[in-house]
């Protein structure tokens, strides 16, 4: 995924100051992270453990217990700071929970703070349900400057004069970011161009057009205004880069900017303040149950019969479920995900020995 840092921007050919300092120093709050390197916000999720490993560690009262192999299944809601990779985060996880079935649901990268959710044994079957949910960023612009990345990892590649601009005028420029659109993807992201990752051609000095995707700005308010740096918060949709945002937003008020920090404060309705700091992570850390990291999807309480049925992935008759994503439970804990076709439910992901 190449969520490794590429050091603070710099200008092209030396070696000259960050472009992180005003906001290191003061005026708008300096947050220390940005976006999730090379990938699109909460867009990558590392899933390789395996499922069916043996937890080493003592049964949390959180987790679900029962399942074959004596496996942990749950979730923790981590505080990412800055400097690990999430896959720092994920290995510490590993090492609590005592299993290698584990893994995070949406990279941040080094510098970016805030709101990870790491799935624990079976559970990472479920990533795609976390993913799609639309997540809310804290972020910090900085006007008059361009990068080759968006953001201050990358090399300086344009400085401009930032006008007087008032209150009002950067807050319209902000809000304006709301609504569908099509989104150039930076150059320094993992999208590919003929097989390649976009960001290792960039990093070649080969020339990378990537094509416009579409993505959604579900919210966006100007949080502080102190020139020539901003602080705006975005609500966005799955896939969507807020580096990209902050150089659009730049390029809106007619100097430019980039990216120089980040933070996760939501993923759907999983909320930084309830999540653990990254030194919490020791064993006999409680896993938060699925139904309480999946409660935007609805739920339903299965009757002995239908477990049956739907441990072995055969469907069973729909009653007043919505169209969409329904978690299937057994005594209160989640058994499977299964969606309504017709009229009957039918089980997409199932957690065996639920």
């Amino acid at each position: 995924m190449g969520d490794g840092p590429r050091g603070r921007a710099r200008r092209a050919g030396g070696t000259g100051g960050g472009a992180r300092g005003t906001a290191e120093r003061g005026g708008v709050p300096a947050l220390a992270g940005r976006e999730g390197a090379r990938e699109p916000d909460g867009a990558g999720a590392e899933v390789r453990a395996r499922p069916g490993a043996r937890a080493r560690g003592p049964h949390r009262r959180a987790a679900r217990r029962g399942a074959p192999g004596g496996g942990l299944t749950g979730a923790l809601l981590v505080d990412k700071p800055a400097g690990p990779t999430s896959h720092d985060v994920v290995r510490q996880a590993r090492r609590a929970c005592g299993t290698r079935a584990a893994g995070h649901t949406g990279t941040l990268a080094p510098f970016a703070t805030g709101l990870l959710v790491v799935l624990v044994g079976r559970a990472t079957r479920l990533a795609r349900f976390v993913e799609q949910q639309p997540k809310t960023y804290l972020a910090t612009a900085r006007l008059g400057v361009v990068t080759d990345t968006d953001d201050a990892t990358g090399t300086v590649v344009a400085e401009r004069p930032v006008p007087a601009l008032g209150d009002d005028a950067v807050r319209t420029a902000v809000a304006e970011l709301m609504g569908r659109q099509l989104q150039r993807p930076p150059a320094y992201s993992a999208k590919k161009v003929a097989g390649e990752r976009s960001h290792r051609l960039a990093r070649e000095g080969r020339a990378v057009a990537l094509a416009p995707v579409p993505v959604e700005v579900l919210a966006a308010e100007l949080v502080a205004w102190h020139a020539p740096e901003l602080a705006f918060r975005v609500t966005v949709s799955p896939g969507t880069y807020v580096r990209a945002l902050a150089r659009d937003l730049g390029e809106r008020l007619g100097c430019g900017a980039h990216l120089v920090a980040l933070r996760r404060e939501r993923i759907g309705a999983l909320d930084v303040a309830e999540a653990l700091p990254l030194d919490a992570l020791v064993p006999g850390v409680p896993l938060r149950p699925l139904r309480a990291v999946l409660g935007h999807l609805p739920a339903r309480e299965l009757s002995a019969a239908e477990v049956a049925h739907v441990r072995h992935g055969r469907p069973i008759g729909a009653g007043a479920e919505p169209a969409g994503d329904v978690l299937l439970c057994a005594g209160g804990e989640v058994l499977a995900v299964g969606r309504r076709e017709g009229g009957a439910l039918r089980p997409r992901v199932v957690l065996e020995g639920a």
